[in-house]
């Protein structure tokens, strides 16, 4: 075979061999191994389920420390007072989102526990209660038919709007269910009470952000429950259909009352002394309604006796 020939099947071998390895872009070299990027599988999803919403309750240079320390940490700190960058809402980010952030601690959330194994962490630089945490328990705890003055600090509107921009962006990269995008006082309800009732959850819902009942399906149901409201047992079951972590006892608890309060804070924050009425009632059964209807079966008897 004349040299030239032979030349160009060498060549041909060769490229045919080399179009069975991986492009050099395509290797990693790790420790002790190589790893071949060449094959990807196109059957996955992200592993991030929910979205946590945290005030920090304490201010930013505090927060920071305690967040970049060796025991707690999010994934996102919104600080305060909130600033841009070229006119742009700047948010700090202190956790890779494809590692597990140490926000949530004990919490269940729709059966699931351990959400911080499931969820991105933002932590809102926000001073919360003008007393500590233990002694605003011990106010509900004691005063659950009256009215308790309690002060919180609010959410400054670019604060918000941070917020906003960073959670449309998480919720569609990892394909965020409404229903999962939630308060730390929803998944840890005995624990926790943050983001508080001055968090503008309605504001968030018009922008495309959580969740948030129909006035009309509201009114249906505050009519009816105005005439014959649920029994604390029925009350129970709806919210642990809604995702809450609560047992049906029949007996207004301290875990029901924790979870009452949670409830309220998000939805009705005028009023959030953790104790059942018919509007609460009516506001979780229209959120069923609307987004969990499979959760209503059942739902309608027993009704409270006399």
């Amino acid at each position: 075979m004349p040299i030239r020939w032979t030349a160009i099947l060498i060549l041909a071998l060769a490229g045919a061999w080399l179009a069975g390895c991986a492009a050099p872009e395509q290797l990693e070299r790790r420790s002790g191994y190589a790893v071949d990027h060449s094959w990807v599988a196109p059957s996955h999803n992200s592993r991030v389920r929910h979205l946590v919403m945290h005030y920090t309750d304490i201010d930013e240079a505090e927060s920071l420390a305690v967040l970049t320390g060796p025991h707690v940490s999010a994934h996102y700190v919104l600080p305060l007072p909130p600033r841009d960058h070229r006119g742009m809402p700047l948010v700090y980010q202190l956790v890779d989102e494809n590692r597990r952030a140490w926000h949530a601690g004990a919490s269940t959330w729709r059966g699931r526990t351990n959400i911080n194994d499931t969820s991105i962490g933002i932590e809102i630089v926000n001073l919360g209660p003008d007393r500590p945490y233990a002694e605003v328990e011990r106010l509900l705890e004691q005063n659950p038919e009256a009215s308790v003055d309690i002060q919180w600090a609010p959410y400054p509107e670019a604060q918000i709007e941070a917020l906003i921009a960073l959670s449309r962006d998480i919720i569609e990269r990892h394909g965020i269910h409404p229903t999962d995008v939630v308060a730390h006082s929803d998944i840890s309800p005995t624990r926790k009470i943050d983001p508080g009732p001055r968090f503008p959850w309605r504001e968030l819902y018009e922008a495309g952000i959580g969740v948030w009942p129909e006035d009309d399906a509201v009114a249906s149901w505050q009519a009816r429950f105005e005439a014959q409201p649920p029994a604390l047992s029925v009350l129970q079951e709806a919210l642990r259909g809604w995702g809450y972590p609560l047992k049906e006892t029949g007996e207004l608890d301290r875990e029901t009352r924790a979870v009452l309060r949670a409830f309220q804070m998000r939805f009705r924050p005028s009023d959030y002394r953790g104790t059942p009425d018919a509007e609460t009632a009516a506001i979780l059964w229209a959120l069923l309604e609307r987004y969990r209807p499979a959760a209503l079966e059942g739902l309608d008897q027993p009704l409270q006796t006399s």
